[in-house]
């Protein structure tokens, strides 16, 4: 342990408070008593096990690889909501070929979890067995989804409004004269990727007066991945295209590569726009515009509704949609000059 005198500086209270926090004695408000647990946090000292919150439980939190940085930025949100209601996070990360979804609910399962919360998970794949949810909540297992949505599961599920997101990106580039529009999107099975084609199609047919055949054209499925958007990027740019709507940042990432590597600028030749926002996007070169997930209200969401299931008191079954937002950054720019 530190010197009271540490601690003080750091919390801005006195080392007759510190004192009194670090005995557990009364007479301290409580935002002191917070300052001094801060600093105790901040400058890597241990909180004595007087001062120690005890666990209301563990709750499972399923996400995918951490390869992709929004998969980090869900997790730590969730996590630190999570122990702000004085829950206890248990990470449970998939990679290709590593431990399953059901694998891993088994084992929350065998350490007596109250919750679990899954984050991209099977949930946002139509052609995936769901009945392993409908069996979880049939046991009373309180559980929250996110991003993706089965309707016969009886459950909370919080998505961000994919079919607006890339409404969103199209309208943008519209606006700055692109008529030559593409979509890289993953594979469509998934819940997210239909939805971003349909606001892409939608989008076409109403900005600029597409029939729907034409608009379907411009959609180029693949990877949710760097690899995958640049394969995209390269057939929609053989095709003229002169803007590229993404379904992710990674794919964002690999479509810059792919026009790159068609010997073309992006924007002066092609403006890419990407979809999440994740952390150090922003200085990409260029600084990608994107459309920024709602990544706290999500999780915030997902959280409370798990925590009230858990109290008793669940949200009713159904899905809950929040609107994405547009970044601007430097990947987009006007149109190219075609005369």
């Amino acid at each position: 342990m530190g010197t009271l005198a540490d601690i003080a500086v750091e919390a801005g209270v006195s080392e007759a408070t510190v004192s009194r926090v670090l005995n557990a004695k009364p007479g301290v408000s409580d935002s002191a008593r917070q300052s001094v647990l801060t600093a105790l946090d901040v400058l890597g000292f241990e909180r004595p096990a007087k001062l120690r919150r005890r666990s209301a439980g563990l709750v499972g939190l399923v996400v995918p690889e951490l390869d992709n940085p929004i998969f980090p930025a869900f997790a730590q949100v969730i996590e630190d909501a999570l122990t702000q209601r004085r829950f206890t996070p248990v990470l449970c990360t998939q990679s290709p070929g590593g431990v399953s979804e059901d694998e891993y609910v088994e084992s929350l399962l065998d350490h007596g979890v109250a919750g679990i919360i899954f984050v991209s998970g099977r949930h946002a794949d139509a052609a995936a067995d769901h009945e392993r949810y409908r069996a979880l909540i049939e046991r009373g297992m309180p559980v929250a989804f996110i991003n993706g949505y089965v309707e016969d599961v009886p459950a909370p599920f919080f998505s961000a409004d994919d079919a607006v997101a890339t409404e969103i990106a199209v309208a943008h580039l519209v606006q700055l004269g692109h008529r030559r529009i593409g979509l890289a999107t993953g594979p469509g099975r998934f819940t997210p990727s239909q939805r971003k084609r349909a606001g892409f199609v939608g989008a076409l047919r109403r900005l600029l007066d597409l029939s729907e055949k034409e608009a379907e054209s411009w959609v180029e499925e693949s990877l949710f991945s760097v690899e995958g958007g640049a394969a995209s990027a390269r057939s929609l740019v053989e095709r003229g295209a002169t803007g590229i709507v993404c379904a992710s940042d990674m794919m964002a990432i690999g479509a810059i590569r792919g026009v790159r590597d068609a010997g073309l600028a992006v924007p002066r030749d092609v403006s890419v726009v990407g979809f999440d926002d994740s952390l150090l996007i922003g200085f990409l070169d260029p600084p990608l515009t994107t459309v920024r997930q709602p990544v706290h209200a999500l999780c915030s969401a997902a959280v409370a509704a798990v925590a009230d299931a858990i109290g008793g008191a669940p949200v009713p079954a159904r899905e809950y949609v929040f609107r994405p937002e547009l970044v601007l950054r430097q990947s987009t720019g006007p149109a190219p000059d075609e005369s």
